[in-house]
């Protein structure tokens, strides 16, 4: 909470300030506000109350994550249209699911319930599905004045994939588990997962071919949300492989035997020391997810729970008591304080030392034990011009064999579009978690 002045004068609620490496995304402060509720998927806030039942914080971030649903309740304000994509809002979908899942208090009257918040992000990406190039899924971008729209990458139809799983096991909607089949199915058969459960980056297309590279470089988050999102799901059989697959491939490339076995590390960045700053933060959601998924299935555990008791160890070696309170570094393997910081590095280290605490904590809520309303046909308006429509209903065989065609297409009429056509944005976008 040391970086954050959004509860004073002069912030901005909910948002990250500017620091001394540059302005943090928006997407980073949704995983902020997720941390605090529970030990899930883009939880820093939201999984220190879960964890520790301190509530001290408690309105703050309902504040932080209220103030940025936009005018219509979906996590889609104007001010971030020039760089907000389909996992950017997820993100933020992440942090209200997880306030439902975890029963944080309702929002005040008159503000949409937690779980409607991530219902209408479902319904709004739902509705983007493209079925126009590579035979389905997400885009990166949902505007297409915005760099990557002509990508389709892992980590925004992983987040739609384990947004639907979530959906799927706290309201029992059969829907959103025809969606979470959908999504990973187009996944797997895509390039961006291997049959040895690699999980790869992003693909760009032209027309109607997959005809872009492939993102080689493997991510701690996207392989993260797979994870989380099989073991969320039904417990099938199936499910069970693909989660042993994913675990396989996650100990091979981020818990490196040459680095101990046990020890995450953000293998494409951290032993080059050239992390950015949305990098920085990624394996506090694989360490979330790992948690998560070790709770949900506990086949899982002997695999699990000795990564992220080692990784907390050696990650508690590599924070330092200052005049501003604790601050950790940012790599686990060194056993020390390499010195480096920002909120990412607080996230990480946060993240994987709580998720120890997971075998004792609550059970997740459901539609059965949970407080939170539901309106499935939430997500209407927004900044991009995607129909309204109530998406909570069976799939049919002709949606799976394709003959259901909705496909996302962000006008340009705006004069913020132009704009951004012609500014070059500080993040730039496309190196979030790129190969590029």
């Amino acid at each position: 909470m040391a970086f954050y002045d959004g509860n004073k004068p002069g912030g901005i609620p909910g948002l990250l300030p500017p620091s001394a490496i540059g302005s943090y995304n928006w997407w980073e402060s949704g995983a902020l506000w997720g941390q605090s509720f529970g030990h899930l998927p883009f939880s820093s806030a939201n999984s220190y109350r879960y964890y520790t039942g301190d509530d001290q914080y408690n309105q703050m971030i309902a504040d932080g994550i209220q103030f940025q649903v936009g005018p219509a309740n979906n996590f889609e304000p104007i001010n971030q249209t020039r760089t907000e994509g389909n996992d950017d809002q997820a993100f933020w979908a992440f942090a209200a699911m997880t306030a439902a899942e975890t029963k944080f208090p309702p929002p005040k009257s008159g503000q949409p319930s937690w779980l409607a918040l991530a219902q209408a992000v479902f319904n709004r990406q739902a509705a983007r599905w493209d079925m126009d190039h590579c035979n389905g899924g997400l885009r990166w971008q949902f505007s297409s004045f915005n760099n990557g729209y002509m990508d389709k990458n892992t980590i925004s139809n992983g987040c739609f994939f384990q947004l639907a799983a979530r959906l799927a096991r706290y309201t029992k909607n059969e829907t959103y588990s025809q969606w979470a089949d959908k999504a990973y199915d187009w996944l797997a058969q895509s390039p961006l997962i291997s049959h040895q459960f690699e999980v790869f980056d992003s693909i760009s297309f032209t027309d109607q071919a997959c005809d872009g590279p492939v993102g080689p470089i493997q991510w701690t988050y996207n392989i993260g949300t797979l994870i989380a999102g099989a073991a969320y799901t039904n417990g099938e059989q199936k499910w069970k492989n693909r989660l042993n697959g994913l675990l396989g491939n996650t100990q091979k490339v981020f818990f490196p035997e040459n680095y101990g076995g046990k020890t995450m590390v953000e293998y494409a960045c951290e032993p080059l020391k050239n992390c950015n700053k949305d990098q920085r933060s990624f394996k506090a959601y694989l360490a979330r997810w790992l948690a998560v998924s070790a709770q949900l299935a506990p086949f899982s555990q002997g695999t699990i729970i000795p990564w992220i008791q080692t990784s907390a160890q050696n990650a508690a070696k590599a924070c330092s008591n200052t005049d501003k309170g604790l601050a950790c570094g940012r790599v686990w393997y060194e056993n020390k304080d390499d010195g480096e910081r920002d909120v990412g590095n607080q996230m990480t280290a946060m993240s994987v030392v709580q998720s120890n605490l997971i075998l004792g904590a609550k059970t997740l809520a459901d539609i059965g034990s949970g407080d939170s309303k539901s309106d499935p046909s939430a997500g209407g308006g927004g900044s991009s011009s995607v129909p309204d429509r109530i998406y909570t209903r069976k799939i049919t065989t002709g949606d799976k064999a394709g003959a259901w065609l909705l496909t996302a297409v962000a006008l340009l009429g705006s004069l913020a579009g132009m704009v951004a056509l012609l500014v070059e944005g500080d993040d730039v976008r496309a190196f979030r978690g790129s190969w590029a």
